[in-house]
């Protein structure tokens, strides 16, 4: 198989690094590629040069409207796809976008995947993320070799979407975890703890998470580089919360942490990881 590479920031590169061999790639910036043009990679001017030279193309982008471009748009991987292709879409994004995606490429025998990953530039890195895949189950059979070399689990949850609704419950759970891990190194700092002792201690007890053991030890040494953007994370939450709307359902601690994002500056939310929410409480 050829296979083409759309989207190579922070997460996208280290996919497109551990998938292997010569793919061909573009990025918005060509300048964010360097490293995969360095190590072989055939750069491409265009979404649509990629969608005519790879038979297997992965996205890993920013928002809806990103998604939505590159699929959909002028020169774009539908407008320049040709029958028997799988496109993968590894953004985070609407799952009514995954479906409409779906259903324009079905037109064109061409086989779209939505299939959302978890677990941060570190599990990118390590090519230990976490895929949650929706679309036809034959089509995702063909390309699991290629979704399990950057992943250490992948899942098939369903019809067109139902990727893309699993990462919402994902994103959802971390979005309260965050303000629980911020808030308790908040509440033992100023209780005059160890804070370093406190959350080497209660990582291994009943609060332990992801969270809580990858991102909590950044929080303590000022380190808000971005393994995974505030505004990305804004943005995903919005998706959770509009999806809400639709079910007709009520999520108040979504729509809390939402609130405490947004409070944040436009500087700190495009710029940092999603645990410079403890910025919130550290300027009180």
């Amino acid at each position: 198989m050829k296979i083409g590479f759309i989207g190579t920031g922070v997460m996208g590169s280290s996919m497109a690094s551990h998938i292997g061999g010569t793919q061909y790639i573009y990025n918005r910036t060509k300048k964010k590629a360097e490293t995969l043009i360095r190590d072989g990679h055939i750069w491409c001017e265009t979404p649509g040069e990629v969608a005519r030279s790879a038979d297997v193309v992965f996205t890993m982008l920013g928002y809806p409207i990103d998604v939505e471009a590159i699929y959909l748009g002028p020169d774009g991987l539908l407008e320049n796809g040709k029958p028997g292709q799988i496109y993968i879409d590894c953004t985070t994004s609407s799952p009514e976008l995954a479906q409409k995606i779906y259903n324009a490429a079905k037109v064109k025998e061409i086989d779209v995947l939505d299939a959302p990953v978890s677990g941060g530039d570190i599990g990118a890195k390590n090519g230990t993320l976490s895929v949650m895949v929706g679309g036809d189950e034959l089509v995702l059979k063909k390309v699991l070799p290629l979704l399990e070399k950057f992943s250490s689990s992948v899942t098939y949850f369903g019809a067109a979407g139902s990727g893309q609704h699993t990462k919402m419950a994902n994103q959802i759970a971390i979005a309260t975890n965050m303000n629980g891990m911020a808030e308790s190194l908040y509440y033992a700092y100023h209780a005059g703890l160890d804070v370093e002792k406190v959350l080497e201690t209660i990582s291994k007890g009943a609060a332990g998470s992801w969270s809580l053991s990858n991102l909590a030890p950044r929080i303590l040494d000022g380190n808000y580089e971005p393994g995974f953007y505030t505004h990305h994370f804004l943005k995903d939450m919005k998706i959770a919360l509009d999806e809400a709307e639709k079910m007709g359902i009520i999520l108040p601690g979504l729509a809390l942490s939402y609130k405490l994002y947004n409070t944040l500056s436009t500087d700190i939310k495009e710029t940092t990881g999603t645990h410079a929410i403890y910025q919130y409480y550290d300027k009180k």
